[in-house]
């Protein structure tokens, strides 16, 4: 206990886990930090991050997972983080005190090319070797003499199992307390003589550049301290493109030199420490045959995909139907506590819980997907899935890294969208985000269930309900190619780059990093998209609850005395049935008041005002209304419908008396006088509506914060005319046959 009390007055070690992307960063990170781990931004920057705090004996540590990187020269967004971080060049964050470089013992003459970037920053360094055990069995390592000619610690690891973990600790302790760096490369003699005079020439200009930076400067095309120099940019490109050109001149690209020549730096450093072996097994190459074969690959990845989906619908309900259930409850106890108030009630129970009830109820779907989406990360199999989707995309202008944000986007476009990170160009970043909203979400669901199950499935049977709902989901799959390839034109993107990806070896899937990732982004999906999806369900209800005219309760009460006594009911016994509230109608003349109050809301005034738009779609103004209201998140036109027709606000996709008024309900005005307004056509112009439309305010909010407010406004604007124009064209084609 003494010992935990006086490290708590010492300053923390800083320190940085970096490595390639699938080297086990993240099983370290979780084998060194347990449970205290927080996930949050960097200053200034979207890019997630994750920060735990560790323990040795006398000290105290914070560790940062840094997102993974093949190279410092990098271009993305995640990757530029990982350069600034190590500078310093973010605000308020100080460089580390250690760096703890993860290498794949299995690759290690590759992994060891980020080290060596690494080694020019001048920080203490620990190697830690993970994949040990499945390395150990092929190949043998002299790893006491790699350790004397690199100059910092190397560690073998298996951190599912723990092992290695207290030795990494001591080796941290080690490196920091005797300032160990890896061995710098030697460079060339040309090259170094370029370096020496840019760094010179920049000075004089009064800028300082450390030596990391003035090879940022001159081997890449991403410049991370461009913000922050005195010097004019077009003065600093012409400085910098004249020491290019004098890189050339000596023999060497710029964009090659740095990989050549730490390439001949290490080579040497490998000799006798890697006796030959081979680390795959021939059960791994014939498993890759299939799995990464143009036609069994496909085939095996489309029935994962339906196993998966299948899964995250099904697995789901339940808890769904447990946070309904939970969602009502407290709504009736809401309600019956504030009763005396009826506005206070009304936000309450429609807003407020209603609010926070409509992104919760989504959370299992959320949590399911990732489960699966990790499991086959933590397989291996993730990679090979990308492989075979670049050969999909690349006529649209992209590649197989656009397809994890789309796959996951199919739960929730918020955290596909957050994973665009890893995308390099920014035009692909930017037409993958935008389409990303294509794909059907789990808050399109409802609405698709709810008319497939009231106007389809009863006359055509299950299977054509389940070939119209999956039809459906890949209805924003087909549309959003062809919207990849006009975007990749006016953004005058070129075609994608090559999509080059290491095949990690196939591992056991280590159930602790499955739940911490689970853990993570259903935190973040509730912080990002929960606040947003809260506070516009908010606006809604005041939109549909206002204004409430004093007089209006006591017209429908009269209107519907006055039917009563037409049907041969006696008056006296209307009025003594009116104070039984568990009464048959006195809870009809509560649904009445309540459709007469949305009736003549602002939200339905809206609706009636537009409604000529939608008229083409076949909608008539209470579904414009339901359309209006969904526009914050989709899945709030079921409960606006229930309450246009008279049902009351606590209906679901499944409930009888909704989909009875669906199958029974008429249009009230205009030629279509008395004729039925749920049709095959309309039902589908309704679906089709819904699977194109940008119908999700947190969506929009994370658009925003990744790329820009205008590109959110873009994307709101070309899908709700995508959706327009689909649903007008499904419509008039379906009534030509119906």
């Amino acid at each position: 206990m003494e010992d935990v009390d006086s490290r708590a007055f010492e300053k923390p070690l800083q320190l940085a886990l970096a490595g390639n992307p699938n080297s086990g960063k993240t099983t370290l990170f979780n084998a060194l930090t347990g449970l205290r781990q927080r996930i949050g931004n960097y200053p200034g920057v979207t890019v997630t991050t994750t920060t735990g705090s560790m323990f040795f004996d006398q000290k105290s540590a914070y560790i940062t997972d840094l997102p993974g990187t093949y190279s410092l020269a990098a271009s993305s967004l995640d990757e530029k983080v990982v350069h600034d971080y190590i500078n310093g060049n973010l605000p308020h964050v100080s460089k580390p005190d250690v760096l703890v470089c993860v290498i794949d013992a299995t690759h290690l003459s590759k992994n060891l090319f980020l080290a060596s970037q690494l080694a020019e920053h001048h920080i203490p360094m620990v190697i830690a070797l993970s994949f040990w055990d499945s390395a150990s069995k092929h190949t043998h390592f002299e790893l006491g003499l790699l350790t004397q000619r690199l100059g910092v610690p190397i560690v073998p690891i298996n951190a599912a199992k723990g092992e290695g973990i207290a030795e990494l600790k001591s080796a941290i302790l080690d490196a920091h307390a005797n300032s160990k760096t890896m061995t710098r490369i030697l460079w060339d003699a040309k090259i170094q003589e370029v370096m020496d005079a840019f760094k010179k020439e920049v000075e004089q200009k009064g800028e300082r550049l450390s030596d990391a930076e003035v090879q940022r400067y001159l081997f890449d095309s991403y410049v991370p301290s461009l913000h922050r120099v005195k010097i004019d940019p077009v003065e600093l490109k012409k400085i910098v493109d004249f020491h290019r050109a004098k890189i050339r001149q000596g023999g060497f690209h710029p964009h090659t030199a740095e990989a050549v020549l730490h390439s001949h730096h290490l080579n040497p450093l490998l000799i006798g420490v890697v006796s030959s072996g081979k680390t795959r097994t021939r059960r791994a190459e014939s498993i890759d045959k299939i799995l990464t074969h143009r036609f069994w690959g496909f085939a095996a990845f489309v029935l994962f995909m339906y196993l998966i989906f299948q899964s995250v619908y099904s697995w789901s309900s339940p808890f769904m139907d447990g946070i309904d259930f939970v969602k009502g409850f407290l709504q009736g106890q809401a309600s019956e506590a504030l009763a005396s108030f009826p506005q206070l009630q009304s936000l309450v129970t429609d807003g407020i819980i209603e609010g926070v009830g409509a992104f919760l109820i989504f959370l299992p779907q959320i949590l399911i997907l990732f489960f699966f989406i990790s499991l086959l990360e933590e397989t291996g199999y993730m990679a090979r899935a990308a492989f075979l989707m670049d050969r999909l995309f690349s006529w649209s202008g992209l590649n197989g890294k656009s397809f994890v944000p789309l796959l996951s986007s199919f739960a929730c476009a918020v955290p596909g969208i957050l994973s665009t990170r890893t995308i390099e160009d920014q035009k692909s970043r930017i037409i993958t985000i935008m389409i990303a909203p294509l794909m059907s979400c789990s808050a399109r669901l409802p609405v698709y269930v709810l008319l497939i199950g009231a106007l389809i499935e009863p006359r055509y049977g299950s299977f054509v309900a389940g070939l119209t709902l999956f039809a459906i989901h890949l209805l924003g799959v087909i549309v959003a190619l062809p919207v990849a390839l006009i975007l990749r034109f006016f953004l005058k993107s070129k075609q994608s780059k090559p999509f080059l990806i290491e095949m990690p070896e196939y591992q056991i899937p280590n159930i602790r990093n499955v739940s911490s990732r689970m853990w993570n982004e259903a935190k973040e999906f509730i912080v990002r998209a929960g606040t947003i999806i809260f506070a516009i369900t908010i606006l809604v209800w005041a939109a549909l609850y206002y204004p409430r005219p004093a007089d209006l309760e006591e017209k429908v009460k009269q209107e519907m005395h006055a039917s009563y006594i037409e049907e041969g009911g006696n008056g006296g016994e209307f009025f003594q049935a009116l104070e039984d509230e568990e009464s048959d109608i006195s809870a009809a003349l509560g649904q009445k008041i309540d459709s007469a109050y949305i009736n003549q809301s602002y939200l339905s005034r809206f609706g009636k005002a537009v409604q000529p738009v939608f008229d083409l779609a076949g909608f008539d103004w209470r579904i414009t209304v339901g359309i209006l209201a969904s526009f914050p998140a989709r899945e709030v036109i079921v409960s606006t419908l229930g309450v246009i027709f008279s049902l009351g606000g606590e209906v679901d996709e499944g409930s009888h008396s909704l989909r009875e008024a669906i199958n029974h309900s008429v249009w009230t005005q205009g030629s279509k006088m008395g004729q039925p307004l749920f049709t095959i056509p309309v039902a589908f112009s309704i679906m089709v509506f819904f699977a194109l439309c940008q119908q999700c305010g947190s969506t929009l909010a994370v658009i925003r914060s990744e790329i820009s407010t205008k590109w959110a406004v873009w994307s709101f604007v070309y899908m709700t005319l995508l959706a327009w124009v689909g649903s007008v064209a499904t419509y008039q084609f379906l009534n030509l046959f119906f």
